[in-house]
């Protein structure tokens, strides 16, 4: 019984082959290049691409069950329905599929809007899968730290209704929880829907004070320029992918990412213990610097 991890090599993707790893599962990690490809011993990595069809067959092959992971890229559906449509032809009927917090809400995000789009093709197609629906990462914000500690602003313009951020680590670990337990059953279990998120619902203001607390320096949080979070991040990626996150934070700022009523009760007695912090994220940053 083998457990296949798309997007295996990124942050999400390293976690939940590593929590399957430590769970004494049998992985198989689908990447692009091998050689770039570090995984703990045992885990067998096979090459190919979600839009290359017969290597996909070839790996999807002795398959049970399936974490699949798609990327932020503009033909990111049409990949995801190419695996689901392999996946249902290999007989597959273990999935676990990441998708986003709320994205029924976010309608007008690109990247909201297509992975909700694969939840309606996984329930119109019947496969019995977990969704698994996080929030915004805690661990995004690693790439700020530099301006965060040279101008003594939090830049990220997340808004005043609050976003429950949630670490990796905790969304790879009930990735994993979820696959092995999807894996072990006697038979395919019903769908179900886990919404991922952190311990705390934090504003921009929250969060620059929890790093003015750890740096023991004044950081501002300066609010919601999102055509300037688009400017600047037209530097570092391509404009589509930048307009997609100007889109996102207005509706951060609109809406932001409230955590259902059981939510992070449901998450701490899966994981068996109290879900990572921001502040946490945050000490563990500074600390690092």
């Amino acid at each position: 019984m083998t457990i296949l991890v798309t997007g295996a090599t990124g942050n999400v993707g390293r976690q939940v082959v590593q929590q399957l790893t430590k769970r004494g599962a049998d992985v198989r990690a689908l990447v692009r290049d091998p050689s770039k490809a570090s995984f703990p011993e045992g885990v067998a990595v096979v090459q190919g691409d979600l839009l290359d069809v017969d290597p996909l067959r070839a790996a999807f092959s002795g398959v049970s069950t399936l974490f699949l992971l798609n990327a932020v890229v503009p033909d990111e559906f049409t990949q995801a329905l190419i695996a689901l449509n392999v996946a249902r032809e290999a007989g597959i009927e273990r999935i676990v599929y990441l998708s986003v917090f709320e994205g029924e809400r976010y309608v007008n995000v690109p990247h909201f809007a297509g992975k909700f789009a694969v939840e309606r093709m996984i329930e119109a197609m019947g496969l019995p899968a977990t969704i698994l629906r996080p929030a915004y990462f805690i661990d995004n914000d690693a790439a700020i730290k530099d301006v965060i500690t040279s101008y003594g602003i939090y830049p990220m313009p997340i808004g005043s209704k609050g976003l429950a951020m949630v670490d990796v680590r905790d969304i790879g670990e009930v990735a994993a929880i979820e696959l092995i337990r999807r894996e072990q059953a006697a038979a395919p279990l019903p769908p179900d829907r886990i919404n991922l998120v952190g311990p705390d619902t934090l504003t921009g203001a929250d969060v620059a004070a929890i790093w003015s607390d750890v740096l023991g320096c004044p950081i501002a949080y300066p609010g919601e320029d999102t055509a300037g979070f688009e400017a600047n991040l037209r530097g570092i990626m391509p404009n589509w992918m930048a307009f997609d996150m100007r889109l996102m934070a207005e509706r951060f700022a609109t809406i932001g990412m409230v955590p259902q009523a059981g939510d992070v009760e449901r998450l701490t007695e899966m994981l068996g213990r109290p879900l990572h912090s921001y502040r946490d994220f945050a000490a563990r940053i500074a600390a690092a610097a």
